[in-house]
């Protein structure tokens, strides 16, 4: 039997806003990408009122990473300076490559709830000024595997040979959503190289099947998330109905030079792309 990936860190996110007022929990950040690493930033959103959310992201860069969209609930209209325009809706995903730089905005509509996350990915140094795309992903081609009442999403990567909705073309990261019911386990067999964590939106979970709910210490609660040890298993048991997004990836072990929407691997990259937006020269790609 593979060893068992134990939690190394919890990470509990802190309330903030960002771009014209958003209230989101920011989950992981600049300090976090050591530990994380290829995963840079994870914002997650749980609203039930709209006022929280409409504002938006107004137009702003991106340089260096991709950035990944998904809902669970919502729905979010977006656009860019390549003409591309479309909605996020329940269940759907954006798989943003931003490469050499893109110019987008993202605008949240009322919706009876808004939960969901926007992560991060870092680009390794060889493609960082690729050609900016999208991968849009729509709910009717995410794949769900459901076995004992426990329902997988499979937005990217491999579970019992499914291949997910889209695949990284520079990283290659698995992507899942997963609704575990309260007494139910599941594990996952992966890579041991890869980073792993989890984020849990709601429910109370374990990870070791040597302990029990009678532990304090063992349980973990919402809100947070959760990074594990380099071995080849995950497992996980529900104490109540949880559902939590897994994401895991092959380590860049790269450089990080981080200037707000701007991920490159030198200062002076970074300097360039700001002077590239001051000079009107940051958009490579029409």
């Amino acid at each position: 039997m593979d060893e068992l990936r134990k939690v190394v860190k919890v990470t509990k996110g802190r309330a903030t806003s960002d771009g014209a007022g958003v209230k989101l929990v920011r989950v992981l950040g600049p300090s976090d990408t050591k530990d994380y690493d290829p995963f840079l930033m994870l914002d997650a959103f749980d609203a039930d009122n709209p006022d929280d959310y409409v504002r938006g992201f107004p137009w702003h860069p991106h340089r260096g990473i991709e950035t990944i969209t998904y809902l669970i609930h919502g729905d979010i209209e977006h656009g860019d300076s390549l003409g591309n325009k479309g909605r996020i809706l329940d269940g759907e995903c954006q798989w943003m490559t931003a490469g050499s730089g893109i110019i987008h905005q993202e605008m949240p509509q009322a919706s009876p709830r808004m939960l969901g996350a926007q992560l991060w990915l870092n680009l390794p140094a060889k493609d960082k000024m690729t050609d900016p795309s999208y991968g849009d992903i729509k709910a009717e081609d995410v794949p769900i595997i459901e076995n004992d009442g426990v329902r997988v999403h499979i937005i990217a990567g491999e579970y019992q040979g499914c291949r997910g909705a889209f695949e990284g073309k520079y990283v290659k990261a698995t992507y899942f959503d997963v609704e575990l019911p309260a007494e139910q386990e599941w594990e996952f067999d992966d890579d041991p190289e890869n980073t792993l964590f989890i984020y849990i939106f709601s429910g109370r979970v374990l990870f070791d099947p040597a302990q029990s709910i009678s532990d304090s210490d063992a349980v973990y609660d919402a809100k947070q998330a959760v990074l594990f040890s380099h071995a080849g298993r995950f497992w996980i048991k529900a104490v109540a109905d949880t559902r939590f997004i897994l994401l895991s990836a092959k380590p860049l072990n790269e450089p990080i030079a981080w200037g707000g929407p701007i991920v490159m691997n030198t200062r002076e990259e970074l300097r360039q792309a700001f002077r590239d937006l001051d000079n009107n020269t940051f958009i490579k790609k029409r």
